[in-house]
């Protein structure tokens, strides 16, 4: 698999198949955006950017995540996603580079994550803030398409376990919600399966 016009094709046309799940926003729940991005490692393979969040932050300090943040009064959900591409990378990308979005996703922290796929391409000249983002990695595909995850642990509702992943560019688990949304991008843009994410819960670290 190589990063080119028929790769980003191809994800464009698995995201359009796609029937999206969206869930409406009740009075006290907050809304999201992230972004994967798509580009590629050192050694030319497709990848997707993930961050690890300093641990001084006072939400979600020091776990793996897409770059990503609340959505601004006035803002679209795309728009909010591109936005904190911008921030979190320094890397400026318009409305052109979004190839679709997956579903939405409420979280335990009380937020409704809508994720969007954006093609960044080859390259990319980033410039990580050091207030938002530790370490930036570039997750292979490779290694999403591995049979070896996703893996699973028992959650506090028995319906719903706890969505986890090993990867070995990070060298340890990472966990819903990340996790899970990462698993629903491999289903859908990596092997053209209309996956469902909804039913996965997330560690109660991940909660607050």
């Amino acid at each position: 698999m190589e990063l080119n016009d028929v790769l980003c094709a191809q994800l464009s046309e698995r995201l359009a198949r796609h029937p999206i799940d969206t869930i409406a926003p009740g009075p006290d729940v907050r809304q999201a955006a992230v972004a994967f991005v798509v580009t590629d490692t050192d050694d030319g393979a497709p990848a997707i950017i993930l961050t690890l969040r300093p641990a001084r932050m006072g939400r979600h300090g020091g776990q793996y995540a897409l770059p990503g943040g609340k959505i601004d009064p006035g803002e679209t959900a795309e728009q909010a996603a591109l936005r904190e591409v911008s921030e979190e990378l320094g890397l400026h990308l318009d409305s052109t580079a979004v190839l679709g979005r997956l579903d939405d996703y409420s979280t335990r922290s009380g937020f409704i994550i809508t994720p969007f796929v954006v093609w960044g391409g080859p390259n990319l000249a980033l410039v990580p803030s050091p207030e938002e983002v530790e370490r930036v990695l570039f997750i292979p595909f490779t290694e999403l398409d591995s049979d070896a995850i996703p893996h699973f642990q028992p959650g506090v509702d028995p319906d719903r376990p706890v969505l986890y992943s090993q990867f070995p560019t990070i060298g340890h688990s990472m966990y819903a919600p990340t996790a899970a949304l990462v698993y629903q991008f491999r289903e859908v843009c990596l092997r053209g399966d209309s996956t469902r994410i909804a039913q996965f819960d997330q560690p109660r670290f991940a909660w607050k």
